[in-house]
């Protein structure tokens, strides 16, 4: 590939640190906020559901959700985020990622909004109306993995674009925190309004009409982070790296980098940009050569990690039930439960889950993505291994928070480990007209992982003995051994991180083989290169 038009990559790749590089980190990371709230919500609003809509005069405990609604509602936003990704992903590559951009974010949007007011007669109404706005929320979100991470690393310096990678991510982290902030301070208003007798005590009475708007404004304040950065993400530039390489106007990429970072990139010749070398498409010989076993290591690795960090996640309630650390349903009411439950998720947040993401940004740059990636999934082998095999000494009367700080460390090095680098990894590696397509791809895996920890070890974790099962639920293999299953998963994810190549202090040209001229002559040799897909 031509000097000149590696004129404008270069400046990229040297560039200081400056007040751009952080204004990006903000608009791309309040995407990732919006997600992670949006989410992760949901979670602490389904007993409140249950406790709404499925309540049982008859019963000696609260309405719970059934298993086949519990399991929609919990993962159908990943099976729209599944879709999302995929779909805005190769779009981000056809398009341009900043014409995508907009498109995903007022989707969240008006989708968050809309989960709020989900409407219907019955039960069943309103939870298919909630299903469906849901799985529209996860289309948008899913877009927002892809070109938040390609358009970061796009506009990032090689030596610390993964801290600016992972700073991105890291707004996920406050995502969960302010949800569960949100769920205490909304939980805590109407409870003082509205004060109401136990479950036990009265049934009926346990649960107020009022605490139906309870979920319903937890869902829609989601809104309101990504409705504040849709002005600025619409005003950001088409990232260099895509005007230069794939829409193939050089020029036009230093006219846009030379405004944002304030120096002036000349570029002698456009038509260094027209280049037809390195153009092997998705399904090539020639990118199964090159990038085939990246992709199965990213794939599969995301896909690991997801089983057991969305499991943990979305069932902390079950987990902090089964160990006694909130107490029985029927001694308390719907909005007490609602703000229990928030409480707990908060402080497992607060001490594992935010650190965590900090501690990457600190150390990507320094000590690698391998190194984070092989770490954290040892060590959350070891931690899960350390809640399941004394688990009946946890749930022992007086070993709760021994159990919570195990946990929170678990949280810890997901997110100092393979949560953070398994989404700034694919976007690295690949070359840029495929970027966003792979990390879609990646992402698209892991969610894969997602619902099968949200669907599966909703099942699983369901105790043999029928007395500590949830209402309507078949026999499961119980918490402890639930565990187990997780931490063979963290094991196994980390054998693929060998894989995944290392891209630190690397420009993304030199991890995806763009500028190397020699293998881009022998890839437009006579009939050599397969059709570009």
């Amino acid at each position: 590939m031509a000097g000149e038009q590696l004129q404008v990559l270069n400046a990229l790749d040297v560039a200081k640190t400056q007040w751009y590089h952080f204004t990006a980190i903000v608009i791309a990371g309040m995407g990732f906020f919006t997600d992670a709230y949006d989410l992760f919500c949901i979670s602490l609003v389904t007993k409140l559901l249950g406790r709404i809509y499925y309540f049982d005069p008859s019963s000696a405990s609260p309405g719970t959700l059934p298993p086949n609604v519990s399991a929609a509602v919990n993962g159908v936003a990943f099976c729209g985020t599944l879709s999302g990704q995929l779909f805005f992903g190769w779009l981000g590559d056809k398009l341009g990622r900043k014409k995508v951009y907009g498109m995903t974010l007022m989707m969240m949007v008006i989708c968050s909004v809309a989960s709020g007011l989900s409407f219907g007669h019955t039960a069943k109404g309103v939870m298919a109306t909630l299903c469906f706005f849901r799985f529209w929320l996860g289309f948008g979100i899913g877009g927002d993995y892809p070109l938040s991470a390609t358009i970061m690393s796009e506009y990032a310096n090689k030596k610390t674009r993964g801290a600016f990678i992972a700073a991105v991510f890291a707004m996920q982290g406050f995502g969960i925190l302010t949800g569960g902030i949100v769920a205490i301070v909304v939980s805590a208003a109407f409870k003082s309004r509205f004060d109401a007798p136990a479950y036990a005590v009265d049934r009926a009475g346990s649960t107020v009409p009022e605490a139906d708007y309870i979920w319903r404004i937890i869902l829609m304040l989601g809104a309101l982070p990504a409705a504040l950065t849709y002005y600025w993400r619409m005003k950001m530039p088409e990232t260099a790296r895509y005007t230069a390489l794939v829409a193939k106007n050089a020029k036009q990429a230093a006219a846009d980098m030379s405004k944002v970072l304030q120096v002036e990139i000349a570029v002698e010749q456009d038509e260094a940009a027209t280049e037809e070398a390195n153009s092997f498409g998705l399904f090539s010989r020639e990118f199964a050569r090159r990038h085939g076993l990246h992709l199965v290591g990213t794939a599969t690795t995301w896909f690991l990690l997801d089983i057991a960090f969305y499991s943990q996640n979305l069932f902390q309630k079950d987990i902090f039930s089964a160990i006694n650390w909130i107490p029985k349903a029927a001694t308390m009411n719907a909005i007490e439960e609602v703000f229990r439950i928030a409480r707990a998720q908060t402080l497992i947040a607060l001490c594992g889950t935010v650190p965590g993401y900090w501690f990457t940004v600190a150390f990507i740059d320094i000590i690698g993505r391998f190194a984070i990636q092989i770490m954290g999934f040892f060590f959350m082998t070891v931690f899960m291994l350390g809640l399941a095999v004394p688990y009946h000494h946890w749930t022992t009367k007086g070993n709760h928070i021994g159990f919570v700080v195990v946990y929170a460390f678990t949280f810890f090095f997901a997110n100092f480990g393979p949560n953070s680098t398994t989404f700034i990894v694919p976007a690295e590696i690949f070359p840029a007209r495929l970027r966003s397509t792979c990390h879609g791809i990646s992402a698209a895996a892991g969610k894969a992982g997602a619902m099968v920890g949200a669907f599966g070890f909703l099942y699983a974790a369901q105790s043999k003995d029928p007395g500590k099962r949830d209402k309507g639920y078949p026999a499961g293999i119980g918490v402890r051994n639930a565990l187990f299953v997780l931490a063979a998963c963290n094991l196994l994810g980390l054998v693929f991180t060998f894989l995944v190549p290392e891209s630190k202090g690397k420009s993304l040209e030199e991890m995806s083989g763009e500028n190397e001229a020699e293998e881009l002559m022998e890839s437009v040799a006579p009939n050599s290169r397969p059709p570009p897909v």
